[in-house]
């Protein structure tokens, strides 16, 4: 595959020496807010959204490679990030339930060019796909992905693309059916889920990494060393969750101080054990020219 200039330059901001994205993610939204007020029993603003991944960015980046951001409540929390890599996220947090389909927007006072000049290495949607809806459904996605591609495209800067599975008719996504359609160890044996690491490898001749996707810190560790044990050539990670999540009930009811005790302690023994898992990734420089 050949790589612009650009291009070039903005992987290698969030790439560590070998050339693999160490990446980690802040981008949470939405879902932080709720995650706070649930544990805090009280409401949380967008302040402590700030703080929350301003103290994450700080602590974190002295062991990662780049950290993902949004522009939203993130911006302040990007002058904190020891000189890594940075991402920004164009798209709106969540999506409309009452709408089929779970089609994307983007945020409304941003663009590529904004999110360069405001800072950013690297561009990242994320984007709620299943190839089995319909297909007026997917053919709105696709469009609205090439318009993304063409702004990164004229704005000479990389596209990182994340992926969201669903259950196109609403069911249950942590129930065995669904599991079946996107690999679990509830529904394959082990050889068969090295089987679908090296499948989805082979399917593509693009860089790619892998999200943490709300899992705990033991549980993708264990993923990344079935996809080391397949011989995939994945390139990477962007691991939010399961670093910080864990430390969401420790901000919520003791503060920033006490929060910030907690990353520098199991937050970076959490993103240590990446980092270490790391060592049977590719560097995204084999599949670029």
């Amino acid at each position: 595959m050949s790589i612009t200039p650009g291009k070039l330059a903005g992987l290698k901001s969030v790439s560590d020496a070998r050339g693999v994205i160490a990446a980690a993610a802040m981008d949470q939204r939405g879902s932080l807010q709720k995650s706070l007020a649930k544990e805090r029993g009280a409401t949380a603003d967008g302040h402590d959204l700030e703080v929350f991944k301003t103290l994450v960015t700080e602590v974190l980046t002295q062991h990662a490679s780049a950290i993902l951001l949004d522009p939203e409540f993130g911006l302040p929390a990007a002058q904190h990030r020891n000189g890594k890599g940075l991402l920004l996220a164009y798209e709106k947090t969540g999506y409309d339930a009452n709408t089929p389909g779970r089609l994307p927007d983007l945020l409304d006072v941003w663009s590529v060019r904004r999110l360069k000049e405001a800072g950013a290495d690297c561009i990242k949607i994320l984007l709620y796909y299943t190839p089995f809806d319909t297909p007026a459904v997917n053919e709105f996605k696709h469009a609205w992905i090439e318009r993304i591609g063409d702004e990164c495209i004229a704005h000479d800067i990389p596209f990182f693309l994340e992926f969201v599975g669903y259950d196109e008719h609403g069911a249950d996504e942590k129930a065995l059916a669904y599991a079946k359609k996107k690999p679990s160890e509830a529904a394959y044996t082990r050889e068969e889920a090295l089987g679908l690491f090296r499948s989805v490898g082979e399917s593509t001749e693009k860089p790619f990494i892998y999200l943490s996707a709300g899992v705990s810190n033991p549980v993708f560790i264990e993923t990344l060393e079935l996809a080391g044990e397949s011989g995939v050539a994945f390139n990477g990670v962007l691991c939010g969750r399961a670093t910080w999540k864990e430390g969401i009930p420790i901000y919520a009811k003791q503060g920033a101080e006490a929060f910030r005790e907690w990353l520098n302690t199991v937050g970076v023994e959490n993103i240590n054990n990446v980092n270490t898992a790391l060592a049977a990734a590719t560097p995204w420089t084999s599949k670029v020219s």
